[in-house]
């Protein structure tokens, strides 16, 4: 059905365009807040830990409204049916195309072993890549929670990011319905055209791995851990 098709692939697009944006907006109010505390503190040349803590805890719009939801998970078993509910959401083009090959493989009289190969290939797929991507998150987690200010500084650096990713990949989308429909052609409209999505999945991680660097590198010769540390009784 090639109208519905069209129809479909032009919702879908812009609506994941327009939640890039929003997305990339929201976040940008919260990068203002996190800059503003964060030059303050290195401005000063000391900062008062319980209300770094407070202004972090408080930050953005849907932090304050899940706020409570999130402080119940408190242990780490509790983060396994937090993992199982977003293994139901099968929204990604992988697992919709994977459910798809299987049904059609199983349709024509093959094996049901068989036809098994693909999901486990595909969570071990998975496994893999999340495995690595935890071990990642969790060195960086376990160093930006030993200081509140490394915190302020991980979350200044990971919110710019996430603001440039979200605005860049909701631009290109956008940019492409618009080729589309009005057939435009030559320099930047071939260009979005051209475009790889699996290639700007690799950009946007080295965007990632380079970001890291850098920080870290400007944070070590900025010497923020030197900052010292008010307590309650110094008022």
């Amino acid at each position: 059905m090639p109208g519905l098709k069209e129809i479909g692939g032009l919702i879908g697009t812009s609506v994941s365009a327009i939640f890039l944006y929003l997305i990339g907006l929201i976040n940008l109010l919260v990068l203002v807040d996190i800059y503003r505390m964060f030059r303050r503190v290195t401005c000063q040349g000391s900062y008062r830990e319980e209300t770094l803590e407070t202004f972090l805890a408080q930050r953005g719009l849907m932090n304050r409204f899940f706020g409570p939801l999130v402080r119940v998970i408190d242990t780490s078993w509790k983060m396994y049916p937090l993992g199982f509910l977003f293994g139901l959401g099968f929204d990604t083009a992988t697992e919709v195309a994977l459910l798809g090959i299987s049904a059609t493989t199983a349709g024509n009289g093959i094996p049901i072993y068989i036809v098994l190969i693909f999901p486990l290939l595909f969570a071990a797929g998975m496994s893999l890549v999340d495995t690595i991507d935890s071990i990642i998150m969790l060195g960086a987690y376990g160093w930006a929670f030993v200081k509140p200010v490394r915190k302020l500084y991980y979350n200044l650096n990971i919110t710019l990011v996430s603001v440039l990713v979200a605005l860049v990949v909701g631009t290109i989308e956008l940019l492409s319905i618009v080729s589309d429909k009005l057939a435009l052609k030559g320099g930047l409209w071939d260009l979005v055209e051209n475009i790889n999505f699996e290639t700007l999945g690799v950009i946007i991680v080295a965007i990632f791995v380079v970001s890291w660097l850098l920080s870290t590198i400007v944070y070590k010769i900025k010497k923020y851990d030197d900052i010292e540390v008010e307590s309650l009784s110094n008022g």
